[in-house]
């Protein structure tokens, strides 16, 4: 397989440039593409992954150029299971990350395996669809949106987290870490994906109101879900939140209503109750208390813009004119057999601490191979 390269290269995180400056550390051109898909979507990767990314047999070859990648300190090795369970690799070493220009990038970190399994679930997403070129780091989001697209949007009104207050306020876009997809064909065209990793989308309404500023921005815009087995029966959940969030608008008078509904919560407590209103209550039973509950959750973290946000009815015009929609994506492969380690219900009930204790990788930093009969 060949990695097809747009003609600007910001319409995809994996360049020409960023694959050329790995020719000093002795891989092959598609060795050193996969490498730089893996550093800029995942930081890590599975050997099977490898196997089809560069149309080469498993077997000595690949265990062969994964112990070289060991003993060079390039990846780390991790045995998340059982012996003969199956590994995966984590591209940690800082030069190469530096010659990429990402000397900072959070998938250097190593990380509980349960978030380590994601992004290999991700890296499966962007390599099984090769109808679009894909952006990973935040910098690429950034320039191909505020230069090749033009949105206008500064950086509050990306996806963003802040940190701090002013004057020494941080702003983080896309937090969420989640690749963006751009249609080779149809470059107006945009797809968003998003893992599922929990039974309920708390977390996933959190992320589509995030990207509100940006989705009007945008003509044609899909969400994709990446759905593992073991979270098949939450797709019907998941496909109700992007019709309540972004595909029914409130009306303006509960949005003015609300303001002063959450106001006085957060001064009682912080926590929603049952309204005494009962105009607000009986939009409470309309709109769903997940949804309110969501944007309680939201404003709390970035004020009254968000039920301004919830009024506007351009994100429904562009699903009434067929130029929004969501899909799924089901991801039916044998991960190590740790999808449960990316519940994070489980990691709820858990704790912290706990967490700690079972998540954490066990890796080794030698990776020899007596003999190519021998399996890994």
């Amino acid at each position: 397989m060949t990695h097809e390269y747009p003609q600007n290269r910001a319409f995809d995180s994996v360049s020409i440039s960023r694959v050329a400056a790995l020719r000093d550390f002795g891989l092959t051109q598609r060795q050193r593409e996969f490498l730089v898909t893996v550093m800029v979507h995942s930081g890590c990767f599975l050997e099977r992954q490898y196997c089809e990314f560069t149309s080469t047999a498993r077997g000595h070859n690949s265990r062969e150029f994964m112990a070289r990648l060991v003993d060079r300190g390039f990846v780390r090795a991790i045995e998340p299971g059982p012996v003969r369970r199956g590994r995966l690799y984590h591209v940690h070493h800082k030069p190469l990350y530096e010659a990429i220009g990402q000397p900072d990038n959070r998938n250097r970190r190593l990380r509980p395996i349960g978030r380590m399994v994601e992004r290999v679930m991700i890296l499966d997403a962007v390599l099984s669809d090769r109808r679009c070129w894909w952006l990973g780091p935040e910098s690429d989001k950034r320039a191909f949106f505020d230069v090749t697209h033009q949105t206008g949007l500064g950086a509050e009104d990306y996806p963003h987290v802040a940190f701090g207050a002013a004057p020494r306020k941080t702003i983080r876009c896309f937090p969420d870490k989640l690749p963006i997809g751009i249609e080779k064909n149809d470059t107006s065209r945009f797809v968003f994906l998003y893992l599922v990793n929990r039974r309920v989308p708390v977390d996933f309404r959190q992320f589509l109101i995030r990207h509100v500023d940006l989705f009007r921005c945008l003509h044609h815009w899909t969400v994709r879900l990446l759905v593992p087995r073991r979270f098949r029966k939450a797709v019907a959940l998941y496909k109700a939140a992007v019709r309540e969030e972004l595909w029914t608008p409130l009306n303006p008078s509960v949005s003015k209503s609300l303001e002063a509904y959450f106001l006085e919560r957060q001064e009682q407590g912080g926590h929603l109750g049952d309204p005494l209103d009962r105009y607000i209550a009986q939009e409470f039973r309309k709109q769903g208390m997940p949804k309110i509950q969501a944007l309680y959750r939201a404003w709390r973290r970035t004020g009254d813009k968000v039920l301004w946000q919830s009024c506007s009815t351009c994100l429904r015009d562009d699903w009434s004119y067929g130029r929004s929609s969501v899909e799924v994506q089901p991801l039916n492969r044998q991960y190590l057999q740790l999808t449960g380690s990316m519940d994070r219900d489980v990691w709820a009930k858990r704790g912290p601490s706990e967490n700690r204790v079972r998540l954490a990788p066990r890796f080794r930093q030698s990776l020899r191979i007596a003999s190519p009969l021998v399996a890994p």
